[in-house]
């Protein structure tokens, strides 16, 4: 039997591709979104679409007594480093107390599953690699504490009212299908920021420190396709025990690579230009899934680094100012 299932969060650049997949696998899906930071234009009119904000606790549990959702899917987060050690309480009041106001609902439609999705930021700065679920979770910033936060709470309404829950520790999202991409405001990620300087709207990329214990000098991080990441969702609502996965691709690329790969799959020079270090960015960031590879079978379909960036060129040729403008043909 297809779920009944709420993605919160279902309007966002993962959340929307959730929403599809789920679909079109025969789930009854619903979608819960503030728009904030999603688009309307990203939402499938195949689903149910109930707009509201978690930090509003009647309008969430209305809306789960409307859908009795038998798994729900968490996305919804704000996700900005900087912006975080710049305003830690929009931080913590959205990421974690809004997060509550999820959980008490769910509770209270007997809800089987929450799916969330977690971040390798609550690992902080590793002391050994890959980083594996055992790694001690240090994080070094309030992004990453309040989804280590709400970790933490998951585990005891799993205690104290048995709702079940996996939580996907991601590390960098990338890539697009054929109709939904990455559009954020302001765009931190370097894959789209890399693009934006082949589309001519940039003039160069910023490379954030060369003088890093790597082969090139460069930052080191594992990229994981958003459809990959997706389907991890989907085979998690086969569990019925609570887990936690890390999911990457168990393979580093630097930011020189990527750059390059680029610069190959677009034809575009894309001028790289050296700047300082940011504040607190390890060197090396790369994560081993083997758990959620031996337990549910996950294996990404997309691990090549150019598989990644080619779709996200693809998307983002058609759609050169996001979502707000008219796709070109």
């Amino acid at each position: 039997m297809k779920d009944k299932v709420l993605v919160v969060g279902g309007a966002g650049y993962i959340g929307s591709v959730a929403v599809a997949m789920l679909l079109d696998t025969g789930h009854d899906v619903a979608v819960f979104d503030s728009l904030e930071r999603g688009h309307k234009e990203a939402l499938d009119p195949r689903a149910r679409f109930y707009h509201g904000n978690l930090m509003d606790r009647e309008r969430i549990m209305q809306v789960c007594r409307e859908c009795r959702p038998h798994v729900a899917m968490h996305f919804s987060a704000y996700a900005l480093v900087g912006e975080s050690m710049e305003n830690p309480s929009l931080y913590f009041r959205n990421n974690f107390s809004a997060g509550i106001n999820l959980l008490d609902a769910l509770v209270d439609v007997r809800t089987r599953m929450i799916i969330f999705s977690s971040t390798c930021a609550t690992f902080g700065v590793p002391e050994t690699l890959p980083i594996t679920e055992k790694n001690p979770q240090v994080p070094t910033n309030p992004y990453g504490e309040s989804k280590l936060m709400f970790e933490k709470a998951l585990i005891w309404y799993d205690r104290l009212h048995g709702l079940k829950h996996v939580a996907l520790r991601y590390f960098n999202a990338a890539g697009a299908t054929e109709t939904l991409g990455e559009d954020h405001d302001p765009e931190t990620h370097l894959i789209p920021n890399v693009l934006r300087v082949a589309l001519g709207q940039k003039e160069y990329v910023s490379v954030f420190g060369v003088d890093y214990p790597t082969p090139d000098g460069t930052c080191i991080r594992d990229y994981i396709h958003i459809q990959d990441l997706c389907n991890a969702h989907l085979l998690a609502m086969d569990l019925t025990h609570s887990a936690q996965y890390n999911l990457g691709n168990g393979e580093g690329y630097s930011v020189l690579q990527v750059i390059k790969t680029a610069r190959e799959i677009t034809g575009h020079p894309i001028p790289a230009r050296e700047e300082a270090r940011r504040p607190g960015d390890p060197p090396v960031l790369v994560g081993s899934s083997e758990k959620i590879k031996t337990e549910l079978g996950w294996k990404p379909d997309y691990p090549d680094i150019a598989d990644i960036i080619r779709s996200a060129w693809e998307w983002h040729k058609r759609h050169p100012h996001g979502y707000g403008a008219t796709p070109l043909r």
